[in-house]
């Protein structure tokens, strides 16, 4: 009987001692991922204030880390310059909107992605988007309050310059007149008119800064009314 009761206290005692081990799964290490930033639209050519509108995104070649962490900036590149401006950032990398957006010069855009890390530890590579250009003609305006009277302005700035007005003969557009605007950067004119209708067009030149400004109309002479112009 004592040599069992001294067995059982024995392995008691050997039972209490025994310390649990947590056995740890070895730390995941840290993945570089590649990104790619894309800039694309489908308009090129706009009138000074006019709204664009980019596609842009910014992904990767990995499907475990699609989405790519931190903001994405937008520049722009004006004509006749070497200096990019950051204009827009976004901070949902993965499909980018550049909101508040306007043409206001002949313009190269790219936008620029850092790189970041999550919050894995993973980081993700810098990249670039091609270079995207648009042209933009300045804005002319052009009124007809009455007759074959016109008046127009053009925005922006365009005081003391030249207006150049052609006159469509067959399929060609031949020079009629030139005027020059004045130091608001209006103009203003008297069309002939005859009983066959007659198409003018305006033309403000171009520059490594704007595209050149374009604005069509016809006059015609009725029997009964007084002459008109036609605008659009």
């Amino acid at each position: 009987m004592r040599i069992t009761r001294l067995v059982a206290g024995t392995v008691t005692a050997g039972l209490l001692g025994i310390t649990p081990i947590a056995i740890s799964a070895p730390a995941q290490a840290a993945v570089t991922v590649v990104t790619a930033t894309s800039l694309s639209s489908t308009q090129v050519e706009y009138t000074y204030g006019d709204r664009i509108f980019f596609d842009a995104a910014v992904t990767t070649n990995d499907p475990n880390n699609a989405y790519a962490p931190g903001a994405a900036t937008l520049y722009m590149k004006r004509g006749g310059s070497e200096t990019w401006e950051a204009v827009s950032s976004d901070e949902g990398v993965s499909y980018l909107y550049f909101t508040d957006l306007t043409a206001v010069a002949n313009a190269t855009y790219k936008v620029l992605y850092p790189g970041g890390t999550d919050g894995t530890g993973d980081v993700y590579l810098p990249s670039e988007s091609p270079e995207f250009a648009i042209s933009t003609a300045r804005k002319m305006t052009i009124k007809n309050p009455r007759g074959t009277f016109v008046k127009g302005k053009i925005s922006p700035d365009y005081k003391k310059k030249k207006i150049l007005i052609q006159k469509k003969v067959g399929k060609k557009w031949k020079k009629f007149r030139t005027l020059k605007t004045n130091k608001k950067s209006q103009f203003q004119t008297t069309l002939p008119a005859t009983r066959k209708r007659t198409y003018w067009r305006f033309l403000a030149k171009g520059n490594a800064e704007f595209a050149t400004a374009s604005f069509e109309g016809s006059t015609i002479r009725y029997r009964s009314a007084a002459p008109r112009v036609t605008v659009r």
